[in-house]
């Protein structure tokens, strides 16, 4: 028979089921009361789900050795993290 390959969606579709981004307003809708303790992930975390940061490199190969205009905001989440790992 034939064999189904263990991944055969694009890597777009993968990124929107396994990387979370935060909410732009979790508390819900103007002038809703607001619950504490429903704030968060209200679903249990699936294996290959992970948080992104909306304010990273979304692909980091990309936008390898090209500097950002910005002065001060060229080092990436990766470098950030080795340094605090020193």
């Amino acid at each position: 028979m034939f064999r189904k390959p263990k991944n055969n969606e694009l890597a777009t579709v993968q990124s929107q089921r396994n990387e979370i981004l935060a909410q732009e307003f979790p508390e819900g809708p103007y002038g809703s009361s607001f619950n504490h303790e429903a704030l968060g992930k209200s679903t249990p975390w699936l294996e290959d789900q992970q948080a992104v940061s909306a304010y990273a490199y979304e692909n980091q190969e990309l936008h390898a050795g090209i500097s950002r205009d910005y002065p001060g905001e060229d080092s990436t989440n990766e470098d950030m993290h080795e340094d605090e790992l020193q």
